[in-house]
């Protein structure tokens, strides 16, 4: 295997031994039992967050029936927006908190933590306390909330762990790897909620709304949406023993918290070698090296500081157009026609077509391009990857809202699919992977989770303003046209232009982020540069 020589890192013989056995260690079982490990935490993240917009419509016809003949109930906009929201204000919260708390109590005591918390919310927020429509919704989003900022603390931890677990070789497929499962999640999503409904469809075989709008939602389809949002408990809980049994991260216990034999101990049985402790050369990176500069430092701002806006920023402004575009497909897909006008539907039947369509969209097109990552980020590098991934979501964005009319029509609606379809594809093989991947490589290890954590938290601002933002901006520009209580929007067509500017502004900030293919962890954050440690401890201030 390349990159097996003595120094394996930037500072010549400075590399520990321990890190430079897992820089250049082969392949091995613990890779991949660490990528299922950390992998099914987002499986449980993409489930719990993408599985609410495929029963907001149902939520309305159940809990905010007008007595309407042509249009079934729906959540009023600050219902849906708080509904659809109020995961991301949690999980942002999460990534800051959880980012931060992992590299003060290391990452493997938090790591439990936060997936309890995700199993307790799961369950809860499928229960409510009481049965009108405030209790119901209020229920909702509180444990929402708290679910959210559970999945917050898995995007800094997961990304972190494997990053410092991996060899330096193949570090971003394991770690693009980690977060493919994401894809998965939104898959057995659409899935779970296909086969719900059509168990519930075949029990329970009902009019179409228009036909007869009281009868057209049976009480029994309050259950529906409950065990869609429930049954993501089950796949966190199954790895709460897992994740408990992992070994703290060498990285971590050597470089942070400064305990080489136990990390040496640690590392030998996970790589089934012997590992030498070398307790004074940790002693003695942590002494001469200038790298205790702490977060809010100048010396941090100036060896890092534009690499943590170009993360964070890249990061924002791709969640703006990723989540407004996942949360509000069915919205999309109503627009050209591929899911028939509500009043023509059965409540149980609405939620079936909703999660079939975006069942077809995650199969043909989200999945695929997380794994497109995963096979090449190793070969072409980071960088290139989300520089064509924002250059193509940019054109299909603007090929779509452009001759946004043209798509409409019925003839051309599945062109509007597959040209959908494909912005997905390169935002998953493209900016979607890569910024989860490179903060977890490019910053010094202490500070490492805390600077994952800031540039998620910054891409879960981005959703926010997707999440609400887009709610309001897609309606009709005509007020006679719009959903039910909302104000007059920009349309369609000019929220997919204002997504479009967003992806060309994400590519022009990616020339801040550098690339860290095939580098160790310690030379890609600079760690290891011993001819800069004298201007360090000058310019040292109180670590965060």
């Amino acid at each position: 295997m390349a990159g097996g020589g003595g120094g394996g890192g930037g500072g010549g013989g400075q590399q520990l031994q321990v890190l430079n056995a897992l820089d250049v260690a082969k392949t091995q079982w613990y890779h991949f039992t660490a990528i299922i490990i950390a992998g099914m935490g987002f499986f449980t993240d993409a489930y719990d967050l993408f599985c609410i917009s495929l029963v907001t419509k149902l939520l309305g016809r159940i809990y905010y029936y007008e007595g309407d003949p042509k249009r079934p109930g729906s959540l009023p906009p600050n219902v849906s927006a708080a509904v659809n929201g109020v995961a991301f204000c949690g999980t942002l919260a999460g990534q800051l908190f959880f980012g931060w708390l992992g590299d003060k109590m290391g990452r493997k005591k938090v790591y439990g933590m936060t997936l309890m918390l995700m199993v307790i919310c799961s369950v809860a927020s499928g229960l409510s306390f009481g049965k009108d429509p405030k209790a119901v919704m209020a229920t909702l989003c509180f444990f929402r909330f708290w679910l959210g900022f559970g999945i917050g603390g898995d995007y800094p931890l997961s990304a972190t762990i494997m990053s410092e677990y991996a060899n330096k070789k193949t570090r971003g497929a394991f770690i693009a790897a980690v977060f493919a499962m994401q894809g998965f999640g939104i898959l057995a999503g659409g899935m779970v909620a296909i086969i719900v409904s059509s168990a519930f469809k075949a029990k329970y075989d009902v009019p179409d709304y228009i036909t007869n709008p009281l009868g057209s939602t049976v009480p029994q389809a309050d259950y529906v949406w409950r065990i869609i949002l429930m049954f993501g408990a089950l796949p966190a809980a199954m790895t709460y023993y897992w994740r408990m049994k992992m070994p703290e991260t060498a990285r971590y216990t050597a470089l942070v918290a400064k305990d080489a034999k136990r990390a040496a101990a640690d590392m030998t049985k996970v790589l089934q070698m012997e590992v030498e402790a070398e307790q004074e050369k940790v002693e003695q990176l942590a002494e001469g090296n200038g790298n205790q500069f702490g977060l809010f430092s100048k010396e941090f701002l100036r060896r890092h500081g534009l690499h943590l806006l170009g993360t964070a920023t890249t990061w924002f402004l791709l969640d703006i157009a990723f989540y407004s575009q996942n949360l509000f497909q069915k919205d999309i897909f109503s627009a050209v026609g591929w899911i028939p006008p509500a009043g023509t539907m059965n409540a149980i039947e609405e939620v079936y077509r909703i999660a079939r369509a975006q069942t077809l969209i995650a199969l043909c097109s989200t999945v695929p391009g997380y794994w497109f990552t995963v096979a090449l980020i190793d070969h072409i590098g980071r960088f290139t990857i989300q520089i064509m991934g924002f250059f193509f979501m940019s054109v299909f964005m603007f090929a779509l809202a452009i001759p946004y009319n043209h798509w409409k029509k019925h003839d051309n609606r599945i062109g509007f699919v597959i040209m959908y379809a494909l912005t997905f594809f390169f935002a998953n093989f493209g900016p979607n992977s890569t910024t989860f991947i490179v903060p977890a490589e490019i910053f010094p290890a202490r500070l490492r989770s805390t600077c994952h954590g800031i540039s998620a938290a910054a891409g879960k601002a981005g959703a926010i303003i997707g999440a609400f933002g887009f709610l309001y901006a897609a309606q009709s520009k005509d007020k006679s046209k719009t959903d039910p209580g909302y104000p007059a929007g920009i349309g369609v067509k000019n929220s997919l232009i204002v997504l479009g500017v967003c992806n060309v502004l994400g590519l022009l900030f990616t020339f801040l982020v550098p690339e860290s293919k095939g580098k160790s962890l310690e030379e890609a954050s600079g760690e290891n540069n011993e001819e800069e440690t004298e201007a360090q401890v000058s310019s040292r201030t109180v670590p965060v």
